[in-house]
């Protein structure tokens, strides 16, 4: 798995077309269950809407679940320039749903693409994001001599310490991406001389903020 960006938190932007209020909120989700869920919350939150229009990437690149609905605005017109501002945007594990209040003006065909593609463009923009990434976890025995240059090797290379035992040697336990590990693991035999080397005793997704 390549690392990509994905929502960091929960974000809600507005914008005012003719009057109408687009209401665009986005948030991480990982699956289709947790979006639709999502979803079924903020038609609750905005229940006298005009419309709710849901919009969302499940995984990334080649390996997606993707979905739209226009939710009552004239077919093409809303849910799918969501979706084409989402799937332009390099995110995945994204959902979003722009809530309308009708303002009294019609805004034609031309003008509802417009209006929801600007209103998710402009969450998009306050979106803070974060990293999804494969990561190993792993283990390795340090003398106390070392300690300090490899904990800042692990830092390094961006790496999380999550453990560490303080013994006759520090067993220190730390996470770091797949992508960065060769190169860590070399750079710890070489500073060791080759006395060091790291474990790897689990491998996971996780998320890393930008």
């Amino acid at each position: 798995m390549e690392a990509y960006e994905i929502p960091a938190v929960e974000t809600r932007s507005e914008i005012n077309v003719l009057n109408s209020r687009f209401i665009a909120t986005a948030r991480p989700v990982f699956s289709v269950e947790e979006a639709r869920q999502f979803v079924a919350r903020i038609k609750s939150e905005f229940h006298d809407a005009s419309h709710n229009v849901p919009a969302f990437i499940i995984g990334h690149g080649s390996s997606t679940i993707t979905h739209s609905s226009d939710d009552g605005e004239p077919p093409g017109t809303a849910g799918r320039p969501a979706l084409t501002v989402l799937s332009g945007s390099g995110l995945g594990d994204i959902a979003v749903v722009v809530t309308r209040y009708y303002g009294g003006t019609k805004l034609g065909t031309g003008g509802l693409v417009r209006a929801y593609s600007e209103a998710v463009r402009r969450v998009l923009s306050e979106l803070p994001r974060a990293n999804k990434v494969l990561t190993h976890t792993i283990t390795t025995v340090i003398p106390y001599a070392w300690y300090e240059r490899v904990r800042d090797l692990v830092f390094a290379h961006k790496g999380q310490i999550i453990d560490q035992e303080f013994a006759a040697d520090v067993t220190m336990t730390a996470k770091i991406s797949v992508e960065v590990f060769p190169g860590f693991q070399a750079a710890l035999i070489e500073l060791s001389r080759g006395s060091l080397e790291s474990e790897v005793i689990g491998t996971e997704e996780a998320i890393v903020p930008v």
